[in-house]
């Protein structure tokens, strides 16, 4: 981490401690979390879980999305401000004309600047490079929001029912692809990805990018791939092909 990232990232640690029970709105209260940290025992930073997508076999093929909201149990979105976690993108070459069709999600970033401006530390990266909201300390204040260059983060407005309890969602807070973490800790490849292979298309891969043995580690080492916005610097853990 850079000088310049840790200083930011203490001036945020000592800025919520010192507004500890500061009021924002009526009702509203700012508290420093106490020791509210993920479960980082169980993730390793020898280990950097990232994706690898195809958009070459993309094109008029929503299965990883469907496959998302059925895992996390999030309706389809009905008006611009509901909760989607992966959408399709449309992208077009202008010298060819070419077209693609991408699926974009949290880019679970090296550097997130979603952690970088959150007041509690309720956005925070696993130590195996999973970017993830803990919804205990999430005040719904959505700077992450606006930090997120890949407009990945959506709010949730409204109260949720049938929720998986492997996926707790909160009204009030706000949510983003999780790399099906509750499936990864367990062995499993996300959601999108065993959907994707079931339809055919076998356009994402999952797998350990800093494990040069790993299927993603290689291709990634073999053909060229892209990083969304990689002049921002922020490593992004997802990379795509064909794009």
């Amino acid at each position: 981490m850079s000088d310049v990232n840790r200083g930011r990232r203490q001036f945020i640690g000592w800025g919520a401690a010192a507004l500890g029970g500061l009021t924002l709105a009526p009702g509203v209260m700012l508290f420093a979390p106490a020791q509210a940290r993920a479960p980082e025992e169980a993730a390793s930073s020898r280990v950097r879980w990232g994706l690898l997508i195809d958009t070459t076999q993309c094109d008029g093929c929503t299965a990883c999305i469907e496959a998302c909201r059925r895992e996390n149990h999030v309706a389809a979105p009905s008006r611009k401000t509901d909760p989607q976690w992966i959408r399709k993108v449309e992208l077009k070459d202008l010298r060819s004309g070419k077209t693609h069709s991408a699926p974009v999600m949290c880019q679970h970033c090296e550097h997130p600047p979603c952690v970088d401006v959150c007041p509690t530390g309720a956005s925070f990266k696993r130590a195996d490079g999973i970017v993830l909201v803990d919804r205990h300390i999430c005040i719904g204040c959505r700077y992450c929001m606006m930090a997120c260059p890949y407009k990945a983060r959506s709010f949730v407005h409204e109260a949720l029912t049938d929720q998986n309890p492997d996926v707790p969602r909160g009204k009030g807070c706000v949510e983003s692809c999780t790399l099906c973490v509750h499936r990864v800790d367990r062995g499993r490849n996300p959601a999108c990805v065993e959907a994707c292979a079931a339809a055919g298309r076998n356009a994402i891969v999952f797998g350990d990018l800093n494990d040069p043995n790993s299927e993603i580690a290689k291709r990634v080492a073999t053909y060229a791939s892209t990083q969304i916005r990689a002049d921002l610097g922020l490593n992004p853990g997802v990379r795509y092909q064909g794009i």
